[in-house]
Parts: structure tokens; C-alpha cells; sequence
């Protein structure tokens, strides 16, 4: 049996950046606050626990002093760096650069809109770590749309702004704006593709990726909604694709009479766990 691991996935740059920034601390430090999950892989989040870092929730957060705490690559609202200057609490920010850009756009939009009486639109999963930053940075008066189909949401007679969550899908991205554009009276509706080119071109590959074998393994994280999008470009391509988050999920029913495996993941799938799941089906 052929196993192939496609060389581009795995980690984007604003994970391996907080990861790294993790590692790094805990060479001198026995522990580490990290708000959230500092990548949505379950595996990898329990090696770095291993080392000392300790996962805690906003509630948590705004409990603590005079300690260290970990800011992951999707990033934190206003009010979470504000309690920290008041607290004493040493923020390591590992926010993505490209996170970290769409927010200050985000933040001057919300100001524009203001004046104009217009609605800012920030297509998006309600609850998102990094939708509650960026709505963090209207002061949480961002409309949060899901759907393409949710556009009805908004008041046609009023302006607009559209940002995206960073690894939304591109094309649900063009319906939505699309959908706000045709039933805009005031014709005034100003779309901006926000979404990174590590998570969408990334998108493109996979459809290729998957067409070459006779069953794709998908590796990821069940909370992740990048693996979730991805996952799901694979399963169009090729209906024998599947999800597993450990090596223990693999089922040897999947490969009877299988000559060519694709081994595939998210941008929050490490490529230790890829290999893993190899080794696994190797062992079939």
C-alpha cells in the first residue's frame, strides 16, 4: 500500500508562532497561562500541557494578578489586554499578524460606521475565538453572520462593511456579499476578503490532493473549524474521505482491497499526529 502525507499541511505561521512562543517560555518558567486553546488539536494541546502550559476560559482569566498568560494566534478583544495593565499580568501575545491587522481594520471601520449609521458585518461562527476579538473591536456592536442565507439579518436601507473570519470559505464569503449587495437600497456596500491565503489556497491543493488517492485520512481537531472546512473540501473531492483526531480512530475497514492512502490536515494539525496516523495504517 502507497501512504503519502501532503507536505502542505499542517501548521500555518500563527500557530507554529504561538507554539513556539509557548515552548520557548516554558524553558524558564514550570508553568504557563494560555488563554484558550492554543491550537485547536486535541493531542497537541495535551504534549504542551505535558511541559507546564495550563489552559484557562475568560471567567479564569479575569480572576488572576501578577502572573504570565499566553495570547494564542486568534487573538483577544480590548478589554482582556486592559484588565491585564491593571492587574500586573505579563501578556505573551502570539496573536496572528494576519489577525492582528484584520482587527485594527475592523476597529476603524466600526468608527466609519458609526458616523455614517451604517452596520458593520463580520461573516463569521458565533462564539469564535477570534470573531469575539474582532467583535471586540466594535465593542461587540459587529453583526455576526454564519450563513450566506443570513444576510436578511441586516437593514437594507442602511450602509455596509463586510470583513470575514480569517478561515472562512471563500466562496460562502462571495454568496454572502453577493446576497447583501442585492437587497442593499442604499447601494452602499463595501466587501472586504479577509480571508488568509494559507487557510483558502490551502483549499484549492486539497482538491487536487484528494483526487490522486482511493482514500483520504483527514487529521484534525473536532473543535477546529478550519479542519471542518477542509475536511469537508476533501469529501467532495473524494467520497472515501475520513476524519480522525488520534491514530486510535483509524478503522482497517476503510482500506480493504486499497492500494493509495492520502494523508491530509488542518493548519491546526501537527505533523507529528500525520505521521502517527501512517505508522497506524501501516500497521493494518
Amino acid at each position: 500500500m502507497i501512504i503519502e502525507i501532503d507536505q502542505k499541511s499542517g501548521f500555518c505561521f500563527g500557530v507554529v508562532n504561538a507554539i513556539g512562543k509557548a515552548e520557548e517560555t516554558l524553558k524558564a518558567e514550570d508553568m504557563l497561562y494560555s488563554l484558550g486553546h492554543i491550537v485547536h488539536n486535541e493531542l497537541e494541546v495535551k504534549r504542551l500541557e505535558e511541559m507546564g502550559l495550563k489552559k484557562i476560559n475568560h471567567e479564569e482569566f479575569f480572576k488572576l494578578k501578577n502572573c504570565k498568560v499566553l495570547i494564542r494566534a486568534h487573538g483577544e478583544p480590548p478589554s482582556t489586554y486592559e484588565y491585564a495593565r491593571e492587574n500586573n499580568i505579563s501578556l505573551i501575545d502570539a496573536t496572528c499578524p494576519v489577525v492582528l491587522r484584520l482587527q485594527q481594520r475592523v476597529k476603524k471601520a466600526s468608527e466609519t460606521m458609526k458616523n455614517e449609521n451604517g452596520q458593520l458585518v463580520i461573516f463569521g461562527h458565533l462564539g469564535h475565538a477570534e470573531v469575539a476579538g474582532l467583535a471586540g473591536q466594535t465593542n461587540h456592536e459587529a453583526i455576526i453572520i454564519d450563513h450566506p442565507e443570513d444576510y436578511r439579518k441586516l437593514d437594507p436601507s442602511r450602509p455596509v462593511i463586510v470583513f470575514s473570519q480569517t478561515t472562512k470559505s471563500v466562496d460562502d464569503f462571495r454568496k454572502l456579499t453577493q446576497n447583501i449587495r442585492d437587497q442593499s437600497q442604499s447601494g452602499q456596500v463595501e466587501t472586504h476578503d479577509t480571508i488568509c491565503r494559507q487557510v483558502s489556497n490551502r483549499m484549492s491543493h486539497l482538491h487536487k490532493f484528494a483526487a490522486r488517492f482511493e482514500v483520504i485520512i483527514f487529521a484534525g481537531g473536532r473543535q477546529s473549524s478550519n479542519a471542518q472546512v477542509l475536511f469537508d473540501v476533501c469529501k467532495k473531492q473524494n467520497e472515501h474521505s475520513y476524519f480522525v483526531s488520534s491514530p486510535e480512530e483509524v478503522k482497517s475497514e476503510w482500506f480493504s482491497g486499497v492500494e493509495t492512502v492520502g494523508i491530509c490536515g488542518a493548519t491546526s494539525t501537527p505533523q507529528w499526529l500525520m505521521e502517527k496516523v501512517a505508522e497506524k495504517i501501516r500497521q493494518i
